[in-house]
């Protein structure tokens, strides 16, 4: 059920829809403290230890840390962004350890070292019975919970490009970026392209233009593994294509 409360915890609970725009607040300009950034929310469980927050100083800009010890911990942006507009998100990112004994697949050790969520405005008519009843029963203790979101992860163990349906919620797409320990300690550069990568997930089931991007969340979790786990975010950004 720890999973399940996490993603419930999506529904950014009392927070309305930012100006129609694709700006994303940066954190390089932020002052380096505990509160977040402007624009930015945190999202924690309502049981549990708790996470960490902070900005801080990395060379010349402030990033954001989210350290997590047996819970979940994320900062939100809500927007209302045309993917068709602006569909190339840009973020850099970087860990200090994958969670060792996370498993993409598995509903009870589903975590990571870091995640990324894009939300998508998908309306819930469009999703399964058994799907409308889970958004009707976390609308029930958050006022938004999305219909859709694409989840982008650090993974332990499975290849970047890998994709899958998250264990605990069909309307989540969870897709490797990164996997391994390899590269932890060092900024690692993406971008993704949310509109494709949202066709790509719900293409079968939509056949329109691509909704609008209505929120990006960023931070990591183990709390299904009761590990430790410390990522750092900088600055994200949406933009055109070339």
């Amino acid at each position: 059920m720890r999973r399940v409360a996490a993603m419930l915890a999506l529904g950014f609970a009392s927070m309305g829809l930012a100006a129609d725009e694709a700006a994303i607040p940066p954190f390089s300009t932020a002052t380096p403290g505990e509160r977040m950034p402007a624009g930015w929310s945190t999202i924690t469980l309502p049981y549990g230890p708790k996470p960490q927050f902070r900005a801080v100083r990395e060379g010349d800009a402030t990033v954001v840390r989210v350290a997590t010890t047996d819970s979940f911990g994320m900062v939100s942006h809500v927007m209302s962004a045309d993917p068709k507009r602006t569909p190339l998100l840009a973020w850099r990112w970087k860990i200090d350890r994958v969670v060792d004994k996370a498993r993409l697949e598995a509903k009870d050790r589903e975590d990571f070292a870091a995640r990324v969520y894009v939300a998508f405005d998908y309306p819930e008519s469009q999703l399964p019975l058994s799907e409308r009843t889970k958004l009707a029963a976390a609308r029930a203790f958050y006022p938004f919970v999305p219909a859709a979101a694409i989840c982008y992860v650090w993974d332990n163990t499975h290849s970047p490009g890998t994709a899958a349906w998250s264990p605990h919620m069909g309307h989540v797409r969870v897709v490797v970026v990164e996997s391994g320990a390899a590269r932890a300690g060092q900024w690692i550069e993406e971008q993704r392209d949310v509109e494709a990568d949202f066709v790509a997930a719900f293409g079968r089931q939509w056949t329109g233009r691509v909704p609008r991007v209505v929120a990006v969340v960023a931070g990591n979790d183990t709390d299904q593994t009761e590990e430790s786990a410390t990522v750092w975010f900088g600055d994200f950004r949406l933009g055109a294509r070339p």
